[in-house]
């Protein structure tokens, strides 16, 4: 018998339909429709651009994001410099292999349509899961951003090799303690820990300073280096 070769996330979805409407400008709502659930996308920016962003949200799912929308503002605004972000909405939420399954999924998706480098981004349960997406993509992770992040799911952070990590914490987290993000730090290695003063897991007190910090830190992500 002959061995089957390895199947992509998107193939391993087995979706056996999919609907894709443009919503607005420079917005597209993706439904995938598959044998383990609905698999929902919002895709700001060009579908060709050749960077993009993949948020998921937390344990009970969603397409928001915290801070009051963070994840729609920053799709609108990156798509503005070109840059694309595809909105994760789970199949099934809080489990956290078909979640990463999903994230890596919607990157292969726009890999077919011309990515080829990505910075993953999750809040609470969802930063194991864009850390797990990152060391799926391997060199073609440019960044991982954690917001309030839990650590379980994340015990073999180490994988993730010298991509760069960003973990945003705020110090009054009701549900999971800023030193949370300090394990995964330490897990991983590596990554610049940022405590934000004042907020709480939803980070809606640091609004506007997380619009400013990943508006500047995720572009940067996909700038070459200076040669000299």
């Amino acid at each position: 018998m002959t061995r089957s070769e390895p199947r992509s996330p998107l193939e391993l979805l087995q979706a056996l339909a999919t609907e894709d409407v443009e919503i607005g400008a420079d917005l597209h709502h993706l439904e995938i429709y598959t044998l383990g659930g609905l698999l929902t996308l919002l895709w700001h920016g060009d579908p060709q651009a050749e960077h993009v962003v993949v948020m998921g949200g937390g344990g009970m799912g969603g397409l928001l994001g915290p801070a009051g929308g963070l994840y729609h503002d920053l799709g609108q605004q990156l798509a503005a410099r070109g840059i694309g972000t595809i909105r994760v909405g789970y199949r099934k939420p809080n489990d956290l292999a078909r979640c990463v399954l999903d994230v890596a999924a919607a990157a292969d998706l726009a890999t077919r349509t011309g990515a080829t480098r990505f910075v993953t981004v999750g809040h609470s349960f969802g930063g194991a899961v864009a850390l797990q997406t990152g060391i799926i993509l391997g060199a073609r992770c440019a960044g991982v951003v954690t917001l309030s992040t839990q650590s379980a799911g994340c015990e073999d952070g180490a994988a993730l090799g010298a991509t760069p990590l960003l973990l945003l914490h705020g110090d009054r987290d009701e549900i999971l303690p800023p030193d949370t993000s300090a394990v995964v730090q330490t897990i991983v290695g590596h990554g610049d820990l940022v405590i934000l003063p004042g907020a709480g897991h939803l980070l809606t007190e640091a609004h506007d300073e997380l619009r400013d910090r990943l508006g500047t830190w995720i572009p940067e992500r996909f700038t070459p280096p200076a040669t000299a």
